[in-house]
């Protein structure tokens, strides 16, 4: 399998990845800290991956405050796309192999259909596009690579909206939920399994690949599954997105088609309520 090298190792998927590693034997992984490995520092990282000499590099660092993205244009841009094209171009003279995690926020999202990676992307937000032009930098400069798209990212390590839901139903009567904006929740530990079969596998067939739980669910009925599992008695009631404005405009629909990364790489996806229930009870002995 070779070395694998985590980029942005701090984060709630490089922490997911670690847990995973652990959990499937996987001893041959590197798990820089952040000023060893800025993807902004172009020098830095061709040293660290000629020091390493990894098989693989997973790219977990991103700049995800979707609403600061507004306004903070130019560091999402450094950290989305410049950052991508410069771990990319050091993976190609360093013959590694990456695997670059992108977002379903490329889409627009106002068709109610499952979207495929053939699918036009055209992001409505500034978070969206540099993702988009990130994904573009990295097709442009290194052929072997894996883009896996994922959704509403959420696991027990790190800031997310599971545990953003337990917090404020612990403290609040009651909360509003925007109900007509529709994806599919990741537990970021399946998002881990994934990315370390696509390694396990061998395949070289490279390219865009669309990972989520299985199944669709909005906001409101995500957060009223996570007031059921845990327990919590808070009224949520729902709301349109029209009466909750923010900075970022979301895609109203946003479920992607997995058939190719299933078929590709024989990977089963959980159902996203049933990994919800797994990281719940997490939390719990966490706590």
């Amino acid at each position: 399998m070779g070395k694998i090298l985590i980029i942005g190792a701090g984060g709630q998927l490089g922490q997911c990845l670690k847990t995973v590693a652990e959990r499937r034997g996987i001893t041959d992984i590197v798990f820089p800290a952040e000023a060893e490995a800025n993807i902004l520092n172009q020098p830095g990282l061709e040293s660290l991956l000629q020091e390493e000499q990894p098989a693989f590099v997973i790219n977990c660092a991103a700049y995800t405050a979707v609403d600061k993205a507004e306004d903070e244009v130019d560091l999402a841009k450094a950290v989305n796309e410049t950052g991508a094209a410069n771990l990319a171009l050091a993976c190609a003279s360093n013959q590694a192999t990456l695997i670059h995690v992108s977002t379903d926020f490329v889409f627009e999202g106002n068709v109610v259909k499952l979207l495929s990676e053939n699918d036009e992307a055209n992001p409505i937000n500034v978070y969206g596009q540099t993702k988009l032009d990130g994904e573009k930098a990295v097709v442009a400069l290194i052929n072997e690579h894996f883009i896996l798209r994922t959704s509403w990212l959420y696991s027990e390590y790190a800031n997310n909206f599971v545990k953003t839901m337990l917090k404020l139903g612990a403290e609040r009567e009651e909360l509003n939920i925007i109900a007509d904006q529709v994806g599919t929740p990741t537990y970021a530990i399946d998002l881990a399994h994934a990315i370390f079969d696509i390694i396990e596998s061998g395949s070289t067939q490279y390219g865009v690949y669309h990972y989520s739980n299985e199944g669709v669910t909005s906001w409101f009925d995500f957060a009223k599954a996570i007031f059921d599992i845990s327990h919590t008695t808070v009224k949520a009631n729902p709301i349109p997105g029209s009466a909750y404005p923010t900075k970022a405009v979301r895609p109203a629909f946003s479920v992607m088609d997995k058939s190719k990364i299933k078929s590709t790489f024989n990977i089963t996806i959980p159902y996203w309520r049933d990994s919800l229930v797994k990281c719940i009870e997490k939390l719990k002995e966490n706590n």
